[in-house]
């Protein structure tokens, strides 16, 4: 989540029974609200070190613990060297410190439902976890938490009656997109028709509760035969009834986008249906070259990042090649992933502009003819 929402979740709890400890406890959870993003600081040393540690140990158990920890000794000092009001008792470490530990938990477990995912076991485990049922910015949840936080902002009785109206408007936002994320799953075999091969022996279940990657490849594509590696859908920033399918198969992906309020979707499928055809293909073949570029330092980092890393290689007049990665998931609006540039991708080709340069979604290697990666860059 972005780091509005994390604020106003912050002042929103602090209108709860964590927030009647004393003075302290609003800024408190406010800042242990946040604390997780403080991974911030890493890109000082480039934005390769940034992917590193993103959403890392911050994010995992010892780093709510010690943020916690670190969040109410700060407000502590503050308090003693600053602010000396007589008015009311200051809340106590111990309390400070068990709230803020709440509040970056929080923190973490609202980024487990957004398709950028986060690592929620690490330095144990590097794995990426996600449930693709937000988007990084929710305007609901901001909508939601603003107007209850400014109507609540009279007397401890609309604060407490504000406070479980917001709460509830975001159980039932959570339960909407979760609801419709998985009516959305359960039509890619409609939409993608012929188009959608058998899945994968060791493939994951599109139903399983949390995503998880990267992962082992699935045993079926030793054999060369082509098969479903993975299935998601994605929200839409907008509407929560709108969701990318992404059908990954052992040598491309397919993607479709479907409004789950459309009648053609809640109706029967009618005889010779072809919504398939207007699904758009992206080949994702993986030459010598490519694997050559996959183990490149820059490349490993940014393909144990990419849940659906997309790769395309053009090969100059003197053997050498160029091979170019975005991740799938950051493809904009008319199709295209981030820094390939117009695609060609089969059905629904030429669909859009690349990200300019710097995004942290995409790489580009230079591999000789020998098969040597020569250069690297990342961002692009």
């Amino acid at each position: 989540m972005d780091n509005v929402t994390h604020t106003l979740v912050g002042l929103t709890l602090a209108r709860t029974r964590l927030g009647r400890g004393g003075r302290g406890t609003t800024i408190a959870l406010v800042l242990a609200s946040n604390a997780p993003d403080i991974d911030i600081v890493t890109i000082a040393g480039g934005a390769a070190n940034y992917l590193r540690w993103h959403r890392g140990p911050t994010h995992g158990p010892l780093g709510i613990v010690f943020l916690g920890l670190i969040t109410a000794a700060l407000v502590t000092v503050w308090h003693r060297w600053f602010d000396r009001r007589p008015d009311a008792p200051f809340a106590s470490y111990g309390r400070l410190a068990f709230i803020c530990i709440i509040g970056v938990l929080i923190h973490v477990l609202m980024d487990l439902p957004t398709s950028y995912g986060t690592r929620p076991l690490s330095p144990f485990s590097w794995h990426w976890y996600a449930e693709d049922w937000m988007p990084i910015v929710d305007i609901y949840l901001l909508a939601i938490l603003g107007v209850c936080l400014y109507f609540g902002r009279g007397s401890a009785r609309a604060r407490q009656q504000n406070v479980k109206i917001a709460l509830t408007l975001m159980l039932l936002d959570y339960g909407v997109r979760g609801v419709s994320h998985h009516e959305a799953i359960a039509l890619a075999p409609r939409v993608f028709g012929p188009t959608l091969p058998a899945r994968c022996a060791g493939a994951p279940s599109p139903y399983f509760p949390l995503e998880s990657w990267p992962r082992p490849a699935p045993v079926n594509l030793a054999a060369g035969r082509r098969c479903l590696v993975d299935l998601a859908a994605t929200p839409d920033a907008i509407s929560p009834f709108s969701w990318r399918l992404i059908a990954q198969t052992s040598n491309s992906y397919e993607t479709y986008t479907v409004d789950l309020i459309d009648p053609r979707y809640r109706e029967a499928p009618r005889e010779n249906e072809v919504l398939w055809r207007r699904a758009v293909r992206y080949p994702n073949v993986w030459t010598a070259p490519v694997f050559a570029a996959a183990a490149a330092p820059i490349t490993h980092l940014f393909l144990g990042f990419s849940r659906f890393p997309l790769v395309r290689t053009s090969i100059a007049p003197d053997g050498s090649a160029t091979v170019r990665w975005s991740d799938m998931r950051f493809a904009n609006g008319r199709g295209t992933p981030p820094g390939l540039g117009p695609v060609g991708a089969g059905r629904g080709a030429d669909r859009g502009i690349a990200a300019s340069a710097g995004s942290l979604f995409g790489a580009t290697d230079t591999v000789d003819a020998n098969g040597h990666v020569v250069e690297e860059l990342f961002g692009r």
